[in-house]
């Protein structure tokens, strides 16, 4: 990816903007401007980028970096994309590397316009992002706020996780989900004890998030319900277009949810740690302490979401469950896994051990998938998009079957 950076006070946003991309395991090349290195300094995006920066046709002529740039390139972002540059952009002018990086590319582009009120209001600057538009450019704001010189309006650069959110979504990609309707839910259900305590568990939701961005990334078009999750775990499913949020606070608001859900959905994964229990009698008021006396809870069974969507499915569509395990070697993990995939009666069960330090509101993850066979479809381990991936790689694969069973299955039709 290349990130081109204009002279604008908002080119410290796009230092920002650079470490996201790079964390998210992208190849960034930066290309400021000189006058942007008056705001950002050559030595900042050459740190954050992990990449060397020049502004220069002239260095690196040996590669042709002018052209090379360009050309391999899978995605541009300009950010700042000032009034200047805008205009250059639109005349196609390159005289410097970022001009012709733009000419030298059939990537897309991705633009976050910044300048003050009265530059983007200008008929100039309104017909050069008019222009740009119709070459396919994507424009990213700007947004309405606080500008530098205490003014305030349209102009404002948008806010570097935005801009991500919209260059993701520009970047052709495997669209294999295309045309799926998802429900994903994600995080820990509590169930209230009294109107201050909880039973609970120590699901932060990445996880079940990143499900359902996977997903969207990949075309599908996805309900998320979430029960309680960490804090911004839900920040960047939030602002993708095909996502919609959905909230469950308990066991059985979350079972409506999804019984709601798979009445229209193809797919459904049970990623969310549901309370096995409840209290059978919750109390209106805070219970207090009775003198050195214990306090004991009568708890009854929470409903069994999973097994019931497996039970309830319609033909053709798919169930998938996670499974939190503690285990001490693989082949326990393993056993429990098969053990619960049988009750619950799942096409595919995701199978992950848990302890004091892994699993739970952790980064990274580890996983298998066992198939409706109770086979090791697939393992992965790394950071929960991989895992993620991974399991849509094995919904695939078994939806591709199970149509591949059922045609085979089909009579053949007698010779005329």
């Amino acid at each position: 990816m290349v990130v081109g950076v204009s002279g604008g006070v908002a080119a410290y946003k796009s230092v920002h903007l650079v470490r996201l991309l790079v964390l998210a395991g992208h190849e960034v090349h930066v290309v400021p401007t000189e006058d942007s290195l008056r705001f950002v300094g050559t030595s900042t995006w050459e740190s954050i980028s992990r990449n060397s920066v020049t502004t220069s046709v002239h260095d690196d002529v040996a590669q042709v970096r002018h052209v090379a740039l360009g050309q391999a390139a899978d995605l541009i972002i300009v950010a700042p994309a000032t009034a200047n540059t805008l205009a250059r952009m639109a005349a196609g002018f390159a005289d410097n590397l970022l001009g012709t990086t733009l000419l030298a590319s059939t990537a897309p582009v991705v633009v976050a316009p910044a300048m003050h009120t009265e530059m983007w209001s200008h008929p100039a600057t309104r017909h050069n992002v008019d222009t740009l538009r119709a070459r396919g450019v994507h424009v990213v704001g700007p947004a309405d706020g606080p500008l530098t010189g205490g003014d305030s309006g349209p102009g404002r650069m948008s806010e570097p996780e935005e801009i991500l959110q919209a260059a993701l979504a520009a970047v052709p990609g495997d669209a294999d989900l295309a045309g799926l309707q998802v429900a994903v839910s994600t995080g820990g259900t509590r169930e209230p004890i009294d109107p201050v305590r909880f039973l609970g568990n120590r699901s932060s939701g990445r996880q079940g998030a990143d499900v359902a961005l996977a997903a969207a990334r990949r075309g599908a078009d996805v309900r998320l319900l979430a029960a309680h999750v960490g804090d911004g775990v839900l920040a960047e499913a939030a602002r993708h277009p095909r996502i919609t949020i959905e909230h469950a606070g308990t066991a059985v608001e979350l079972r409506d949810a999804a019984l709601s859900a798979a009445v229209e959905t193809d797919v459904v994964v049970m990623v969310a740690a549901v309370a096995d229990y409840r209290v059978a009698e919750m109390s209106d008021r805070k219970l207090s302490k009775q003198g050195d006396e214990g306090l004991s809870l009568d708890l009854v069974q929470n409903p069994d979401i999973l097994a019931t969507l497996a039970r309830d499915r319609r033909e053709g569509q798919t169930i998938v469950g996670f499974a939190a395990e503690t285990a001490q070697t693989d082949d326990e993990l393993i056993a429990k896994g098969r053990a619960k995939r049988r009750r619950k009666g799942v096409d595919l069960l995701a199978v992950n051990a848990v302890g004091w330090t892994k699993g739970f509101e952790s980064v990274d993850n580890a996983a298998l998938v066992l198939d409706a066979q109770d086979n090791v479809l697939t393992r992965v381990q790394g950071s929960k998009r991989d895992v993620a991936n991974a399991l849509w790689d094995a919904v695939l694969t078994v939806r591709q079957r199970t149509r591949t069973e059922s045609t085979l299955g089909e009579p053949s039709l007698p010779e005329t």
